[in-house]
């Protein structure tokens, strides 16, 4: 297939994951991701997206590491540098070699050196997944904290050990003390070009700003290819570990922008927004290659009549809880030692359950697979690599456990308290960002006067929606079920028959022509098919649309616009009178009806509506813009304070509370650019 058509279908699927996640949010986007890949590979069997390992490490892995690193906390990486560097070097020696001899033993066939090969290649975890879970359950941090940063090296260990296992397997000889040597070479040569090579980008920048050359677009693009400079140059040309340098690099950046952060603040956020979407497209396409591999990596089992597939997958069992085991045991081991003899502070006392956290976090994921599809097909004495398929189908199953295993079980453990040695918080980012949000809404409606109602009403609405898209999934179900919504069409047409009842009077009294009735008829009829919410609604919807496009096409609509021009006004003042009828009437239902939230939303509504109407020319207006905006201003700087108010309570730490002044400043960011805009 194409690979324009093939780049395509994967960026389709990643939008689909997206939006299958949010309906089913307690599957991991990453699992949905792995299996539309296993689909798109069926649906499309020419489908292909063969990739080097050093072009998928290059491509993927260099600038997400580059991006871990520069936004990795600095304290919390020296604080815990002792179990991310146990976790990131010793640990994943240990799966090495004790899972190497375990797939030895479990399966005599794989030569030794072979299954050294299979377990250096699933012992790098792949924290993308387990951040996928973190969104969706909590996880203590200082679990997420360690499996982040033993990610930004554990790449570079596992591969160094599993490149010399192939070559062992491949030409038949190993020398311990070249590995050693070759190994600390790749990691401290690559930990020191990282620093040179970050440090010498940082000057050009510097240099090229003295020079006069500030263009933002620029600058940014110059940030967006570091990584992938630094890598190719430590890879292939001084032939150290580029996954370590792009680390090192990404760690001086953050350390140079937060001096700096002040005096380039428009390149620091063109820049954070070209990254999130990196990020989002990398992510997303990395599982969905994962997927994509699956089944050409374990065709050559399934396809042999001989194999016994209850074994083989037996086997992947045995192999997916052996790393996790090893994983766990090393990880207890590691506790006890950190809490009695450790230099750590406030080491958290050893436990089961924050063990039980620690190895299922270990979840392997798109390393492994670029890896292990990297072995060669033949020896050095040209014969075939010793059960090549066998050991592919293995590395995509043990995969796949540990996705499935981390899946079911981590949300099972999230229900209960935190760890011990966890500090609970009183709420959670989401939570804090809900609080600001109706604290913002409150603060609008204290602003409101006569001169500024209409900008007021819609900037509410904004507040409201940003309020709905992340309310708890417990308010979510609540505003979904079936009486909720019942409730709500039932209060929204009774206000509809407040409005009809008021223009039937008028009709009646000869107050309102026939034609003019006719038209609010119609106009409340189509009102009535919206809030019915079904499928003739939405058919007569659309209808209505395609008739009036097509007549304004033939020019039908050029006499009925000169008669609506005429009776604009008096259409507009009926409307009017019988809006605040309808309002009237649904406030004085208000008091005894339940719950309190349907009601003010209709009530809101039926205010915002009036509002439009008493000042209509105010939606175009340059003075109504003025008035949003100085009501922004107002309801973010009161946000801050909320925010101030939190972190000084307690409610939140230092972390949250820069998160939420980000999302504070994002929402000026946007207020800014629609305005000059």
């Amino acid at each position: 297939m194409d690979l324009l058509l093939t780049i395509f279908l994967l960026l389709i699927c990643l939008l689909i994951s997206n939006v299958v996640s949010h309906y089913i949010p307690f599957i991991p986007t990453a699992l949905i991701q792995v299996a539309l890949g296993i689909i798109l590979v069926l649906v499309y069997q020419d489908i292909s997206f063969d990739i080097e390992t050093e072009w998928f490490l290059l491509l993927f892995i260099a600038p997400l590491l580059f991006n871990d690193g520069s936004h990795f906390p600095r304290e919390e990486l020296w604080r815990m540098k002792g179990p991310i560097l146990g976790n990131a070097i010793i640990l994943v020696l240990l799966t090495t070699v004790l899972g190497g001899y375990f797939i030895h033993w479990l399966i005599d066939e794989i030569p030794l050196a072979a299954a050294f090969a299979l377990a250096a290649i699933l012992s790098p975890t792949d924290p993308v997944a387990v951040n996928g879970i973190a969104q969706r359950i909590r996880i203590p941090q200082k679990v997420l904290s360690l499996v982040r940063g033993e990610s930004l090296i554990n790449d570079a260990s596992g591969l160094v050990a599993f490149n010399y296992a192939v070559a062992a397997v491949v030409t038949g000889y190993f020398s311990l003390s070249e590995a050693v040597l070759d190994f600390s070479y790749k990691f401290l040569a690559g930990g020191l070009l990282g620093l040179l090579l970050g440090l010498s980008v940082i000057g050009i920048r510097l240099i090229l700003r003295k020079q006069g050359i500030n263009d933002v677009t620029f600058h940014t693009l110059l940030q967006i290819m570091t990584p992938f400079l630094i890598f190719i140059v430590t890879e292939d040309i001084l032939h150290a570990s580029g996954v370590i340098a792009v680390v090192v690099a990404g760690i001086v950046h953050s350390l140079v922008r937060e001096q700096t952060e002040t005096f380039i603040a428009e390149e620091q956020v063109s820049t954070e927004n070209i990254w999130k979407i990196i990020l989002f497209i990398l992510n997303g396409i990395v599982f969905l290659l994962l997927g994509l591999n699956i089944p050409i990596s374990m065709r050559g089992v399934l396809e042999n009549p001989n194999a016994s597939l209850l074994l083989i997958f037996s086997y992947v069992f045995a192999i997916g809880t052996m790393i996790l085991g090893i994983r766990f045991v090393w990880a207890y081991l590691f506790s006890i030692y950190e809490y009695h003899f450790g230099k750590m502070k406030e080491a958290a006392k050893p436990s089961l359950k924050l063990t039980l956290y620690v190895s299922l976090t270990g979840v392997r994921g798109t390393v492994t697979m670029v890896g292990v599809l990297s072995l060669p097909f033949l020896m050095e004495n040209g014969e075939t690599f010793p059960n090549r398929s066998l050991i592919l189908f293995l590395a995509a199953g043990t995969i796949l456990f540990t996705l499935i295993v981390a899946t079911i079980v981590l949300p099972m453990l999230s229900k209960g308290q935190l760890a011990d040695g966890e500090q609970s918080l009183k709420i959670d980012l989401e939570e804090a960002q809900r609080r600001i949000l109706l604290t913002s809404i409150k603060k609008i409606k204290s602003e409101i006067t006569e001169e500024n109602e209409a900008g007021a009403y819609e900037l509410m609405e904004e507040y409201k929606l940003r309020f709905r898209q992340i309310q708890t999934e417990e308010d979510a179900a609540t505003q979904a079920n079936k009486k909720y919504q019942r409730k709500m069409r039932e209060l929204r047409l009774k206000a509809l028959r407040l409005e009809r009842k008021y223009i039937q009077s008028l009709y009646r009294k000869k107050e309102l022509d026939s034609e003019l009735h006719d038209a609010f008829e119609k106009s409340l009829d189509r009102r009535e098919e919206v809030i019915a919410n079904n499928t003739r609604s939405t058919m007569l919807y659309l209808q209505g649309k395609l008739i009036r496009a097509w007549r304004r096409f033939r020019g039908q609509n050029a006499r009925e616009e000169e008669i609506r021009l005429v009776e604009f006004q008096e259409g507009r003042e009926v409307q009017l009178q019988a809006l605040q009828a309808a309002l009237s009437g649904i406030e004085a239902y208000a008091k005894k009806y339940e719950p309190k939230e349907i009601m003010e939303a209709v009530v809101s509504d039926y205010r915002q509506m009036v509002s439009r109407l008493k000042k209509p020319e105010a939606l175009y207006d340059e003075k109504y813009e003025l008035q949003k905006e100085e009501l922004r201003v107002i309801v973010m700087d009161m946000g801050r304070a909320e925010i101030y108010k939190m972190y000084a309570a307690g409610d939140i730490t230092r972390e949250q509370a820069k998160e939420l002044r980000r999302y504070i400043h994002f929402i000026e960011s946007v207020t800014l650019h629609e305005t000059t805009d």
